[in-house]
């Protein structure tokens, strides 16, 4: 660019205002001149040498000028030169905005120039979709024909010959529909439902493998082979795939549950163990098949062996669930389905055979039924079984309380016992039901074996209230048996045989307290048995110890010859009664009679008036003491005569010259001593008198199984012989109480060497001190027996 047009390119400076800081930088410039001014010429000599130092900052101003000018002349030069460029810039774009207005124009009308074409364009498509046709024409001539062809090969079940002629007509529609750029001929509508037809005739060939497996295994080949090819296929039309490999493997799992677990062979009520069984046989026979003729006939990746147990498996579930909904099911039914899933179906015969091999896969199935399946069974089952025990139970009770009526004693066994088949009907009830159920699981046996205990506990209450109906019809008069107290003896014998053979319900593993309510059942209602004899003894004896004391008696043994006649004629049958019950009623008969006989002496009054008299009291307490011995220890001695069992006494006899021990003594200044009144060294105390006992009880005591196996042996004092009384003084010898048990062969019904029984030791019947005030007397109080409990 030449200098002219530079000056031209030039704009003219305008004046404008001065520069606000230019006087500033004056009056700074001036000041710090003369500051070096007069720090220069300070001295007069200096003041020659003014010339130099003018001219030199002449110099130096001259040069500071110079480069001030040069520098904004170099500035102005180059904001000339961007202004031209500016200009230069503005006249392009106004020549480019110029020509894209001419382009504007010139593209509208090359469009109305496009859309005369429209029409010539149409004709070249139409022209090449008719090019098209008329190569394709001799071959869509013959799709009718194709079609009805295949229909044919599929109805003659040629499924692979009917999946190549539907492939060659589906080609030919995809090259029609490419060729006509989308569109569908009408002709090829037909191959939709076509091609739906060969699916279903797969299906249908996979759903009967197991039969065309024995009987046509190419027909099931072909239908595997077609669904297999189809799987690999693909297709340019926006069509959904048919997935015929999947359609085929739930058309094998159909099937075979369809033939297994239809609903028409669904079991009725009372037919499921028949429908179990037929299972248990078909479900092997199926997989061993499945192994042998399916596996052969379908690619390895269908799993057949795997896919079939699976498949058995989850229809069999499947099926058993719809079977626990059903509120009909009986316990029959429930015990057959558990014993048959949790041991049957897992057991050798079925999955767990070893002849199925690694591909079925058993250890991955699921449990066949849930443990909400398994608690529902269980209580179902032990419900329903619990109303046929309480069913059973109550008609084994109503027949023995039928016969308490009869005009016959009861029914004695070979030894002379009064006998029932009552206890072995309710044991064996009982303890079958627990045997059976621990066939299937622990849980239901516990659950059935609490059951057990529980209807026995109701059966012991409901046979004591019916002893008591019966024990208050008859005393009442409303209805006399006329064989009270043999029947209530022979009640006596089943308490024992209940009592001996309980345990045969406590099975191994559970805990021995279990058992603790029913022996506490037992031991109530042989208390109760003992009291409703003991009461009938009592009305026996009552009206002669009325009597009791008098003059008649003081003078005569006739009223206590009587008491003693009826009391043998009463206990005559007790040797009908097994051990040790025999054992414990004759000590409570010797202990009610001895304190009835008590009692109605120190309830009535006698005066002795003289010292004659008293002597003949106390010989007269003395005499009846020993016949009172004498009757029971000869009752005693008859029961084991009878039974030939061999007697012994156990407890505390009398030492080999052991001294009496002496009592309280009486006016005469000596001792009255108690028959075998020593023990021996570490023995235990005896027990306190029965009037001190709570309730009039005695107190409870275990004898092991060891124990009951030995010898029984009688109660009652030591020694048989009455000691003599101080003159003035009698006293009634106490026996020691003693534990019974019994030798010989068991009954029938025995426990298990682990179990326990409870026994009674019986109290001292004390002394008796005619000596008034004496403190001895204090503990034979009163006792009633008709206690309500």
């Amino acid at each position: 660019m030449d200098s002219a047009a530079k000056d031209e390119m030039q704009p003219a400076l305008l004046p404008g205002p001065e520069w606000p800081e230019q006087e500033r930088a004056e009056r700074l410039a001036r000041g710090a001149a003369l500051k070096w001014a007069s720090g220069i010429f300070y001295r007069p000599e200096q003041l020659a040498r003014l010339s130099q130092y003018r001219s030199r900052e002449v110099q130096r101003t001259c040069s500071l000028e110079a480069r001030i000018k040069s520098v904004v002349q170099s500035y102005l030069e180059g904001v000339k030169t961007g202004m031209w460029q500016l200009a230069r810039a503005l006249e392009a774009v106004h020549g480019a905005r110029e020509a894209l207005g001419q382009a504007r124009g010139l593209l509208r009308g090359m469009a109305e120039a496009a859309q005369t074409l429209e029409p010539l364009r149409e004709r070249v498509a139409q022209h090449k979709q008719l090019q098209a046709l008329s190569q394709l024409l001799p071959r869509l001539r013959a799709v009718p024909a194709a079609v009805a062809h295949t229909q044919t090969l599929i109805g003659a079940q040629q499924l692979l010959e009917a999946y190549v002629s539907l492939r060659e007509l589906e080609q030919l529609r995809e090259e029609t529909w490419e060729a006509l750029g989308g569109l569908e001929l009408p002709i090829f509508e037909r191959l939709g439902p076509l091609a739906e037809a060969l699916g279903q005739a797969v299906e249908a060939a996979a759903g009967a493998a197991g039969k065309l497996a024995r009987e046509d295994p190419a027909l099931l080949v072909a239908a595997v082979r077609v669904a297999e090819v189809d799987a690999g296929c693909t297709t340019s039309l926006e069509q959904a795939p048919r997935d015929w490999r999947q359609r085929c493997l739930r058309a094998l799992q159909e099937g075979l549950e369809q033939i297994h677990f239809g609903t028409p062979l669904l079991p009725g009520p009372g037919a499921l163990e028949g429908w179990l069984e037929a299972l248990r046989v078909a479900l092997p026979a199926e997989l061993a098949a499945a192994e042998a003729l399916i596996a052969p006939c379908c690619p390895p990746h269908y799993k057949v062996v795997q896919l079939w147990a699976h498949t058995l498996h989850s229809g069999l579930r499947h099926c058993l669930q719809q079977l626990l909904e059903e509120p009909e099911l009986g316990a029959a039914d429930a015990f057959t389905l558990l014993h048959w899933a949790l041991h049957v179906y897992l057991g050798p015969e079925m999955m767990g055979s070893l002849e199925l091999g690694p591909e079925a896969d058993v250890s991955q199935l699921e449990p066949l039924l849930t443990l909400e399946n398994i608690e529902h069974l269980e209580t179902t089952f032990v419900a329903k079984v619990q109303a046929s025990v309480a069913q059973w139970l109550q008609k084994a009770l109503d027949g023995e309380v039928a016969e308490w009526s009869r005009e016959q004693e009861p029914d004695t066994d070979t030894s002379g016992f009064y006998h029932s088949p009552m206890p072995a009907i309710v044991l064996q009830i009982l303890e079958e039901n627990i045997r059976v159920a621990s066939r299937v699981s622990e849980s239901l046996q516990q659950r059935v074996h609490g059951m057990a205990l529980s209807e026995l506990g109701a059966f012991l209450r409901s046979f004591s209230d019916a002893l008591i109906r019966f024990s208050r019809d008859h005393l009442r008069g409303e209805a006399m048996a006329p064989h009270y107290v043999p029947y209530l003896l022979a009640s006596l014998n089943h308490q024992s045989a209940l009592s001996s053979s309980v345990s045969v319900l406590q099975p191994d593993g559970v805990a021995s307290g279990a058992m603790a309510p029913v022996e506490a059942a037992l031991d109530e209602l042989q208390r109760r048995i003992c009291r409703l004899v003991l009461e009938a003894l009592l009305v026996e004896l009552q009206p002669l110890f009325e009597a009791l004391p008098s003059r008649q008696w003081l003078s005569s043994s006739e009223v206590l010859d009587d008491a003693c006649e009826r009391t043998a004629r009463f206990c005559q049958d007790f040797w009908r009664v097994r051990n040790p019950a025999v054992q414990l009623l004759l000590a409570e008969a010797e202990r009610t009679v001895v304190l009835q006989y008590l009692r109605a002496l120190m309830q009535g009054r006698l005066v002795c008036r003289g010292a004659d008299e008293r002597t003949q009291a106390a010989e007269r307490l003395r005499h009846d003491a020993a016949q009172l011995r004498e009757l029971f220890l000869g009752l005693v001695r008859a029961r084991w005569a009878t039974r030939w069992v061999e007697v012994s006494v156990v407890g505390w006899g009398p030492k080999a010259g052991a001294r009496p021990t002496p009592m309280c003594s009486g006016p005469g200044g000596k001792c009255s001593v108690r028959a075998g009144a020593a023990r021996p060294a570490g023995a235990a105390k005896p027990p306190r008198p029965h009037a001190a006992w709570p309730r009039g009880g005695g107190p409870a005591a275990t004898i092991s199984r060891r124990e009951r196996g030995s010898r029984l042996c009688p109660l009652g004092p030591a020694g048989r012989r009455v000691p003599r009384a101080a003159p003035g003084r009698t006293e009634l010898p106490a026996g020691w109480p003693t534990a019974l048990a019994r030798r010989g062969t068991p009954s029938t019904l025995q426990p298990r060497a682990s179990t326990y029984a409870r026994a009674v030791f019986l109290p001292p019947l004390g002394a008796l001190c005619l000596t008034p005030g004496c403190p001895q007397n204090k503990v034979l109080a009163p006792l009633s027996l008709n206690c309500a409990c």
